[in-house]
């Protein structure tokens, strides 16, 4: 399995991957306005490729439960400067965290190689036209509603096989516009429109989509279900945030998206190790 973006190629299977998380926002739910400013989110950045993050992920919108969008030009001038900096100075891909089509091409033009987009869900198919023009990797999560309304009420029948019908929809239609099987990864999308049940059951199923075909990220650090769970502030969620890693890894995950890099990678390493035959 090869998951392409732009001039990266990654191979599957194969060792898991680490992306790590820069936040460039003042609101988001675990490090909101740690790295606002553009010279502390680059050396954060620097600093978890130095722990071993295999991909860096860049965003400048909060999408935390209850969130209030931001204008496509805030955004602009959160990222850029981070996405640009960080480009001259670390080796592996950077991935724009938005929902804006118009801020991924600008983000791709600065450096970027990878859209992780949790608006996946929209009707239009700008964001798959730029696929296909840019030849960018793209993380196609799962969502239902909004940051601001996705935790209102979200409802399914059967959790598992609705967002596995999600992604082979979101699979015809990118390809329908040009882009490429090779340029997708699939994310669950847990905390995002899901109740406690429910994001306990994606993670019981997760093999479930190795059907599908294509690398599998998945992104659990520090959110509010492991709190619930363990009773655990969201500085204290480190722990449970291993546990669900592992366990990922063990149902098929390629990449995993953290704050805790170092940790999560000796940890990830270590399982690996244990189920090698």
């Amino acid at each position: 399995m090869i998951f392409r973006a732009r001039h990266f190629t990654f191979t599957f299977p194969g060792p898991a991957l680490i992306m790590g998380i820069v936040n460039v926002t003042p609101d988001s739910f675990s490090d909101g306005g740690r790295y606002l400013d553009a010279k502390k989110a680059i050396a954060h950045g620097v600093e978890l490729v130095e722990h071993g993050a295999a991909l860096l992920d860049i965003g400048g919108e909060s999408t935390r439960p209850g969130a209030l969008p931001v204008s496509e030009a805030e955004e602009l001038r959160r990222v850029l400067p981070v996405i640009e900096g960080l480009a001259g100075q670390v080796s592996v891909p950077l991935s724009i965290d938005t929902m804006k089509p118009t801020v991924a091409e600008a983000a791709l033009r600065a450096g970027a190689s990878i859209v992780n987009d949790i608006g996946a869900n929209r009707t239009d198919d700008a964001m798959g036209r730029l696929l296909a023009e840019t030849q960018a990797g793209y993380v196609c999560m799962h969502m239902q509603g909004t940051p601001r309304t996705m935790q209102a009420n979200p409802v399914y029948t059967d959790v598992v096989r609705e967002v596995g019908e999600f992604f082979e929809d979101r699979l015809r239609r990118l390809c329908a516009v040009g882009a490429t099987p090779e340029q997708v990864v699939f994310d669950v999308g847990i905390g995002f429109g899901k109740t406690l049940e429910h994001n306990l059951q994606l993670l019981r199923g997760l093999a479930a989509f190795r059907k599908q075909g294509r690398p599998l990220l998945l992104g659990v650090s520090r959110k509010s279900f492991i709190g619930r769970l363990a009773g655990a502030d969201v500085d204290k969620r480190l722990p449970g945030s291993l546990a669900c890693a592992c366990w990922a890894v063990l149902q098929g995950a390629q990449i995993l998206r953290t704050h805790d890099v170092a940790e999560t990678l000796q940890a990830v390493r270590l399982t690996e190790s244990l189920v090698k035959s």
